[in-house]
């Protein structure tokens, strides 16, 4: 049985534990599943009393749960869990009064939650290591991004290590938390009817939207240092791309998952300078209506340094490079200030040679799509007989539903409850290794490189629309087209 541990959320009063971890662990609690768990320990860098932090998390999880999760029974018993310490992540005095905090719970255990800049995950491990807050039962989970390119991520990745192993090391990707996600391997492995035609032999496109309808919401200054490769295809987008394409794992276990995953991320082609521009299409949201709203465009909202070099959206043709999958482009998108908010994955099967029905231009095809937000759902689109008594068949597009839409609201749950658990049980399953963040920084510097080196112009799109009309191209030269 594993020991009882307290968990340390540092940054624990900011936007992510906000509307995130602290619902997500109020979860847990409710449904009972996080009683290995004995304290919940904020950070900040504010003076603030363990009352007023706690009635602050009272005000927040009232309204950022789900309609009808608050309950004041519940808040009765998680509330003593809930703890304040003040970290400033340079003063060692202050991890000295944390570990006074620690001591006095009794957990051997200690999860630490670096919900911080990536900049300073070194110093922290480097200073709980020093005030002995770190034993053979502690963990470190980081949240993404882990860097700004492969060197950055790699001094971090060492820094961390020299304090915490990496089988104690959870990188998270909220993303891999989705109960569609999770699925996506149980329609794959789980039914013989989808395992054969997994491949290029029936498989013509893949296709990975990750579209945003708001703006950089308060982050421009990160956003305008980063753009949309860095933030979004390096982690979200790359990641659904290695569980997508991954080979069949000889077990499910964490590293046996991980390391199909790695030999997807190594296969793919590097882009170059050379086809940079046939690869990938650079935009950037210009004023426009959103949701039947005027809103700004990204160079309007803030005074950003280098702005004008920043993409808010990024459409890229992808090639693996293996026996599986050779031949098959995987058209990846994700943007900000889009028409609408929603991800998914969409599997387009190959045309038949012809077509036997009256009317049928033959340009509707089988498709798998995995759709993760906003809600999450598994169909598959086939195509059916017009009902009539015409003496003509003709065909009608008809949509499948595989996901098990009985699922009550009970067994819903948030991708954070699932890595929170995770994590607290120390199962590495859902979360990236070393290796798989570094390769796939690897792969997006070529870009970036190639990207200098040709001058990839960044497009302008106007808010409300599903981006510049050079991601439409790079679809329609292949004579393909977005699935919408």
């Amino acid at each position: 049985m594993k020991p009882a541990l307290d968990l340390v959320i540092f940054g624990g009063t900011g936007d992510l534990s906000t509307r995130k971890l602290l619902p997500a662990l109020f979860q847990l609690h409710r449904h009972q599943l996080a009683d290995r768990l004995n304290l919940i320990v904020a950070t900040g860098r504010a003076t603030i009393s363990d009352e007023d932090f706690r009635a602050s998390v009272k005000s927040n999880l009232q309204t950022f749960l789900p309609e009808g999760d608050w309950s004041e029974e519940v808040w009765s018993s998680f509330h003593d869990r809930l703890r304040y310490s003040t970290i400033h992540s340079d003063k060692a005095a202050d991890y000295e009064v944390l570990g006074e905090l620690l001591d006095g719970s009794g957990a051997p255990g200690r999860l630490y939650y670096l919900a911080t800049l990536p900049s300073l995950y070194g110093e922290m491990c480097q200073q709980l290591r020093a005030a002995g807050l770190v034993n053979e039962h502690s963990g470190v989970v980081l949240e993404k991004p882990i860097g700004h390119d492969l060197e950055s991520c790699s001094q971090i990745n060492e820094e961390v290590a020299q304090v915490f192993a990496e089988e104690s090391t959870f990188r998270i990707d909220h993303y891999l938390g989705k109960e569609t996600v999770q699925n996506l391997l149980a329609v794959r492995f789980g039914n013989p009817l989808f395992s054969p035609m997994w491949r290029n032999t029936f498989v013509d496109n893949v296709q990975i939207t990750v579209a945003e309808d708001i703006g950089v919401e308060g982050r421009g200054d990160y956003y305008a240092k980063t753009g949309a490769l860095r933030d979004m295809v390096q982690n979200h987008l790359l990641q659904l791309l290695s569980i997508v394409a991954m080979e069949p794992p000889v077990s499910l276990r964490a590293a046996d998952i991980r390391d199909e995953k790695m030999k997807v991320l190594r296969a793919l082609m590097p882009i170059t300078a050379d086809n940079a521009r046939a690869c990938t299409v650079r935009g950037r949201y210009a004023a426009g209506a959103v949701n039947g709203e005027a809103v700004k465009g990204f160079l309007e909202e803030a005074d950003f340094q280098y702005a004008d070099a920043t993409e808010t959206f990024v459409a890229i043709k992808a090639t693996i490079n293996n026996w599986r999958w050779a031949g098959v482009p995987f058209y990846l998108r994700t943007g900000k200030r889009l028409s609408r908010r929603y991800s998914e994955i969409v599997i387009e099967y190959k045309r038949q040679p012809f077509s036997l029905f009256a009317n049928d231009p033959n340009e509707l095809t089988n498709k798998l799509v995995i759709r993760l937000q906003p809600e999450e759902s598994i169909s598959l689109h086939t195509l059916n007989k017009k009902p009539g008594l015409t003496n003509k068949l003709s065909l009608q597009p008809v949509e499948l539903h595989l996901t098990d839409e009985s699922r009550n609201k009970a067994q819903s749950y948030d991708a954070y409850e699932r890595l929170l658990l995770d994590a607290i049980n120390g199962d590495q399953t859902l979360f990236m290794r070393r290796d798989e963040v570094e390769t796939a920084w690897r792969w997006i510097d070529t870009v970036i490189e190639a990207w200098e080196q040709n001058g990839t112009p960044v497009k302008d799109y106007n808010a409300g629309t599903m981006g510049p009309s050079n991601a439409i191209a790079l679809m329609a030269i292949d004579g393909r087209s977005w699935y919408e």
